[in-house]
């Protein structure tokens, strides 16, 4: 039967078929290249957030970048409970104060200086922000030590082990107890510290983590002057038990708690004192302090002081730390 002059007839209604496929799968691409241009978009500001966010990462860290320990292991222990425990335990270094630290001058281990303020510094080998300040600070805590401007005193810690494959943090530490246990000239001690934190040498923690062997912190040692045969001995764990209980207490001591910032009421590293008062690095950071401004502003020492026996620190053995100001 012929097909009717108001109908379209069978070839008309293909091609009015594959009009509308057509139109639909126009409509379909530019829908899906519309998405397409949006998440490219939405990846690109994502991108520059994080490049961003990393870069302020990096800047603010290496001013107040801290480690936080947090006590799970041990966290029903009182602050007495676990001092007692540092106390019982029975293979400890000579020469260690009950407390953790080893006090050094320009006379040697245990021989401190009368009128002139104490610096305690309290860190861990794998800890970048510990990294950072030695190799911000250091060097002028040495001369300050070498010129009898200031006693020092140094809490090796280690609980970023969990953060290494093979108990770096331990390791390091633990030749730190021994070098100032064996060998008689602390010269070489802040040395070998400054060694393992050398921008080259220190690893990176967590994922980024790669092996350190023992024989290549020999080798730092021994660059710093260690003799070979302590060297040897550094590193076979003697202090371990010693170790863990300093990690326990430490940071149950409230005086080591920070007192702003995002941290408040907790430990971390690195933390340094001044007569036993902090440094509070929120408030460095606030200022936009280098480190080492803070650290000689704290003391009332000036640059050009640094270094002259004689030009000593402003707050004395028992004075609190200067008031921070702006740069």
């Amino acid at each position: 039967m012929a097909e009717s002059n108001n109908r379209p007839g069978r070839t008309e209604k293909r091609q009015l078929r594959a009009e509308r496929k057509a139109a639909q799968l126009a409509q379909e691409q530019a829908l899906a290249e519309k998405l397409e241009h949006e998440r490219r978009q939405q990846t690109i500001i994502g991108i520059i957030v994080v490049v961003i966010v990393v870069a302020l990462i990096a800047v603010i860290g290496v001013v107040v970048y801290r480690n936080v320990h947090k006590n799970s292991a041990s966290e029903s222990q009182s602050a007495s409970e676990s001092y007692n425990n540092l106390q019982q335990v029975k293979t400890k270094p000579v020469g260690a104060n009950k407390q953790g630290g080893f006090l050094l001058s320009k006379n040697g281990y245990n021989k401190s200086i009368a009128n002139v303020p104490t610096v305690s510094e309290y860190f861990d080998p794998l800890c970048p922000g510990c990294g950072a300040f030695n190799r911000q600070v250091d060097p002028t805590i040495t001369s300050l030590v070498d010129a009898g401007q200031i006693n020092l005193v140094l809490y090796p810690m280690s609980f970023l082990d969990q953060n290494s494959s093979d108990s770096y943090s331990s390791r390091a530490s633990g030749a730190v107890a021994y070098i100032a246990t064996h060998d008689s000239n602390p010269d070489h001690l802040l040395a070998y510290i400054a060694n393992i934190y050398a921008s080259g040498f220190q690893p990176q923690e967590g994922t980024s983590y790669k092996s350190v062997s023992n024989a290549a912190l020999n080798k730092q040692a021994v660059k710093a002057g260690v003799s070979q045969s302590v060297a040897d001995k550094a590193f076979g764990g003697e202090y371990q038990k010693w170790l863990d209980a300093i990690n326990t207490y430490t940071p149950k001591r409230p005086e080591l708690w920070n007192t702003s910032g995002s941290n408040k009421g907790a430990m971390t590293t690195p933390t340094v004192t001044f007569n036993g008062k902090m440094l509070d690095m929120n408030r460095v950071s606030d200022l936009g302090l280098s480190l080492k401004s803070a650290v000689l502003q704290s003391l009332g020492l000036t640059e050009s002081q640094v270094g002259k026996e004689g030009e000593l620190p402003s707050i004395g053995a028992q004075g609190k730390p200067v008031t921070l100001k702006s740069a």
